[in-house]
């Protein structure tokens, strides 16, 4: 006798793309028999598909827990109803907040789900290394040891890809251990592209999950690099130019960065595949992109297709195979979720480390006041403009008066102010344009990907309203409008993550990005939009609490551009 019977589905091979009728025999955690309906030996449990698609679990290749601001063992919760069953997680948030106990935390919760969580060690704490503090400092030494974790499976994206390229001896020691541990080596290298890429691929880094151009996917997809592909990468013309190839590349889809209230409404992977098919992938070549190639980037050889002898990881669906509808998940041969809810028992409460990390007493009477030796009169700044769709800022130019050596930017242009918030006083600030915002503010201690204390606003008066109600719940995300307060959402655990239940993470989550919307920071992706303004690594012009980065040149851009009296 075995455990378990699947009667009635529908198989869906990701070898050959064949469906077929058959039943699926489950026991212990292991598929035992793929057999023709009725074929095989009696079970404990049947379960009838009743005609549905059986597929394997999702597996996301790239992600990072901290970015649905829940821990581990609720993050799983919310995400295997949707079928993601296996991830990839790398935790370079609360790592830069509290270094190598707080990886450890975070697969020990992990291991609390049934949802198998493989970790990635990060690559980059701090992100930029000399031009920004966090509250975390790993270097090669500390990499290989994590490298040596139970639990552990990557080196994580490399996001300092001009450091790789110039040859900088910190990233290429810290790539060069985890090569000679022989482990995966995750890239993060946006449109590079000819020889710099190259000088990246042959240190070993061979994946990147980044929005590219066309013929810069294809670029690298030939060269041999596992191509990534995430919600905003997902383009028509970039789908169109890898499927025209004359063979389909080992394509990922993969999550990267998706809130709690997202999840909740659209999905995951499971949303991930139905933008893929909306984008002109083929739904078959869309599975695949979501188990067997996984499956074999991230050398978990028993997963990725329905087949005997693999772990019983699987998934039942509704409707066609382009809909990615999960009815049934079941994960190591148990259902853990039927009809978007999951099954199991809510894990027992833990405690909730790393309280007490926003190293800030209060916030100064003369806070968000910009002052700089400067003359009376009209000068000229540098500025960071956004855009509604991507994480990509690009240099521009403000002009403002200054009164008393006081820079009147109230009323003319939204500031973004960066203050340190791991025991240093550094702070910087740099004017926001690109976005039609009215009376309010936003304030993050959630800030790629050192995470100070981000505030950004219209009015001095919006600003301190959010930074206090940041500060009076020990990190987390508040948004102000002209009335005040709209919505908080407390991150306690690092300030990066909740304590809270999933459904309490949500909501709060739903009410920061409304309040998000109604202010005017209207973005395909809002929480990464402003939490990426301070990501040092990701082009072409960011801020840190030193000072304004220019990321392709490495190195710093002046804050005042000239006089024009």
């Amino acid at each position: 006798m075995t455990d378990l019977r699947i009667s009635g589905g529908r198989v869906v091979s990701t070898f050959t793309g064949e469906i077929f009728d058959a039943d699926v025999l489950v026991t212990g955690e292991v598929i035992s028999g793929v057999v023709p309906p009725g074929a095989g030996p009696e079970a404990a449990e049947v379960i009838d598909a009743g005609g549905r698609l059986v597929v394997p679990g999702f597996i996301d290749a790239h992600m990072h827990v901290e970015s649905s601001f829940a821990t581990p063992a609720a993050f799983a919760r919310l995400t295997l109803p949707r079928g993601t069953t296996t991830v990839l997680a790398d935790p370079h948030e609360i790592v830069n907040v509290a270094g190598k106990a707080a990886m450890r935390w975070m697969i020990e919760d992990g291991k609390r789900s049934p949802q198998t969580q493989l970790w990635g060690v990060p690559s980059c704490v701090p992100a930029l290394a000399g031009m920004e503090y966090s509250g975390a400092h790993l270097d090669p030494e500390d990499i290989d040891e994590l490298l040596g974790w139970d639990g552990v499976s990557a080196l994580a994206e490399v996001m300092d890809y001009r450091a790789v390229v110039a040859g900088d001896q910190r990233m290429h020691d810290i790539v060069r251990v985890a090569r000679e541990r022989g482990t995966i080596l995750d890239g993060h290298c946006p449109n590079l592209s000819g020889e710099e890429l190259s000088k990246y691929l042959a240190t070993g880094i061979d994946s990147d999950h980044t929005k590219n151009a066309p013929a810069v996917a294809v670029e690298k997809a030939r060269l041999g690099m596992t191509v990534m592909l995430q919600e905003k990468c997902l383009l028509p013309e970039v789908v169109s130019a890898l499927t025209s190839l004359p063979q389909l590349p080992p394509l990922c889809l993969v999550t990267d960065d998706l809130a709690a209230d997202h999840i909740a409404a659209k999905g995951h992977l499971d949303h991930i595949g139905r933008t893929a098919v909306a984008a002109g992938l083929a739904p078959l070549d869309a599975l695949r992109a979501l188990t067997w190639n996984p499956a074999q980037r991230l050398r978990k050889y028993d997963r990725g297709v329905v087949a005997p002898s693999k772990r019983a990881d699987l998934l039942l669906l509704d409707g066609e195979l382009a809909d990615f509808a999960v009815h049934t998940v079941i994960a190591g041969g148990a259902v853990v979720a039927r009809g978007g809810e999951p099954t199991y028992p809510v894990p027992d409460v833990t405690d909730h480390p790393f309280a007490g990390s926003v190293h800030i007493d209060e916030i100064a009477p003369d806070e968000f006041r910009w002052r700089l030796d400067l003359p009376d009169g009209q000068h000229k700044f540098r500025a960071l403009r956004v855009n509604p769709v991507d994480t990509y800022t690009e240099a521009a130019e403000v002009r403002l008066d200054v009164v008393d050596g006081e820079v009147q930017w109230e009323g003319h242009v939204a500031l973004l102010w960066v203050r340190n918030r791991h025991g240093r006083t550094n702070t910087s600030c740099v004017p926001v344009i690109g976005m039609s915002l009215g009376d309010g503010a936003l304030t993050t201690t959630y800030a790629h990907d050192s995470h100070n204390f981000v505030t950004l606003g219209t009015t001095r008066r919006a600003m301190r309203a959010t930074a206090e109600a940041v500060l009076a719940d020990d990190g987390g995300v508040a948004v102000a409008h002209a009335g005040g307060v709209a919505a908080r959402l407390p991150l306690a655990v690092g300030g990066v993550m909740s304590a809270e239940p999933t459904a309490e993470i949500v909501a709060g989550s739903r009410r920061v990005r409304e309040a998000l919307e109604a202010w005017g920071w209207r973005h395909a992706n809002p929480f990464m939009s402003v939490s990426t303004l301070t990501l040092a690594v990701s082009p072409s012009v960011k801020i840190t609490d030193l000072g304004l980065v220019d990321v392709l040149a490495r190195d710093w851009t002046p804050q005042v551009l000239d006089c024009c009296h």
